[in-house]
């Protein structure tokens, strides 16, 4: 069994980029918007911030009070979409329930949505023209790379079918030729269904969801869901009672969360690339 250290690949990822950056003389700027005062939004904004400092991406941060309209989002997004010196924007999530958050997202040109959350980047991933990928989803495409796990002809199932990591996952996986099999919450034979993983990902955000006996034996399980039980970070899976039935196996924390930035980072490149190469 292996575990697999996604704080390792972000370091080696981050390195890259900021070698990348360096021999190009390259100027990025990351714009993030964050409206209201999440604390947990708080902390993966700042963790963004970092990461541009270390690789020496200029970051420029949009604080704006929980009470902003989202007409004045909007037109901010459009000031930002329209400044040539602005390679990416992030509008930080969740924003304040008077806000559509998919409306807004949706405003930024598909060229700086470095979230990939944008209708154009999301059919370049339909249509397996990858550009600008959900970082999470991207995240855990490199996590298997680097471990160098094969996907093409995987039965890989996915639990979890939101619009941030399950439904985009479905597409980057059969892009790679997978088989995929997607369950959620009213899905009969869930333990069944599991158990015919090569590959299986969860994405609920529920704490224990994962036994032993829903693994495969030699299966590889990437977790991405994040709880809170007694103060302490946790995942979907039974981390100690799964580990040596897998091949593979992210942790939580320090698998597929520090991999999130890193691919932001990555993605900025990328988003140079489109705005000079179209």
């Amino acid at each position: 069994m292996t575990i697999i250290d996604g704080k390792k690949i972000k370091d080696k990822i981050l390195g890259e980029v900021k070698d990348k950056i360096e021999k190009k003389n390259l100027e990025l700027k990351l714009a993030i918007i964050l409206v209201g005062d999440n604390d947990a939004s708080k902390i993966y904004v700042s963790n963004k911030e970092k990461a541009c400092e270390y690789v020496g991406i200029k970051c420029d941060k949009y604080l704006l009070d929980s009470s902003t309209s989202q007409e004045d989002v909007i037109n901010l997004i459009d000031k930002l979409n329209n400044d040539d010196e602005v390679t990416g924007i992030i509008l930080q999530s969740p924003v304040p329930s008077h806000i559509d958050f998919d409306k807004c997202a949706g405003t930024i040109k598909y060229y700086k949505d470095v979230d990939g959350f944008t209708r154009d980047n999301i059919y370049n991933l339909y249509m397996n023209k990858e550009g600008l990928v959900p970082c999470t989803v991207k995240g855990i495409i490199r996590l298997l790379d680097e471990y160098k796990i094969e996907i093409e002809g995987k039965h890989v199932v996915i639990i979890g079918r939101g619009n941030i990591v399950g439904k985009p996952l479905i597409h980057a996986m059969m892009n790679r030729n997978a088989t995929v099999t997607v369950c959620h919450s009213k899905t009969k034979n869930l333990e069944e269904l599991c158990r015919t993983a090569d590959i299986l990902v969860s994405a609920v955000g529920r704490p224990n969801l994962i036994t032993k006996e829903m693994i495969k034996e030699g299966a590889v399980v990437i977790d991405v869901g994040i709880s809170r039980v007694d103060n302490k970070v946790v995942g979907d899976t039974s981390f100690d009672e799964i580990k040596d039935k897998c091949t593979f196996i992210t942790p939580v924390p320090g698998g597929v969360g520090p991999m999130t930035v890193a691919m932001i980072m990555e993605n900025l490149l990328t988003a140079e690339d489109l705005k000079n190469n179209g």
